[in-house]
């Protein structure tokens, strides 16, 4: 019975969580780029959103939203303060007016290459190999598709 009982124990352990090792993990993440993006501007949410906007300009709002992991009440605020800043603009199609597409502007494709700094700054302080990250980066993502399949 005593093994029983240390074995939920240990189950319920906080480092023995996946969960949290991810959150602890994202935390950790974002915040390497904290200072170096905020030199730029830009927080963050702003940088990624960024990043899938120079990957897929044009992209309609619902789709970027889905790219993203975004609801629509955290994208819209963000599209706007990226708007704002002269980053992107926003569309409406003319043979759809109810589809609104994002765009990058020239000042936003100039962002690329301090972008890329930042990122370069940031994976040179990564205590991984370039095949550790890049196996963390697919299994955070399997754990991400497990989740929306379900």
């Amino acid at each position: 019975m005593r093994g029983i009982i240390e074995g939920v124990e240990q189950e319920l352990q906080l480092d023995a969580q996946v969960c949290f090792a991810l959150y602890s993990a994202a935390r950790v993440a974002s915040g390497a780029y904290r200072e170096g993006l905020a030199e730029l501007g830009l927080t963050y949410t702003q940088y990624v959103t960024l990043l899938a906007l120079w990957e897929e300009d044009g992209i309609t709002v619902t789709d970027l939203g889905r790219r993203l992991r975004l609801d629509s009440g955290t994208l819209s605020p963000l599209l706007r303060r990226l708007q704002a800043i002269g980053l992107v603009e926003r569309r409406r199609e003319s043979a759809d007016e109810r589809l609104v597409t994002i765009h990058v502007t020239d000042a936003g494709r100039a962002m690329q290459p301090r972008v890329a700094h930042v990122q370069r700054a940031v994976g040179s302080k990564l205590a991984l190999s370039r095949e550790e990250a890049v196996l963390l980066r697919d299994l955070a993502n399997r754990f991400c598709d497990a989740h929306r399949s379900h």
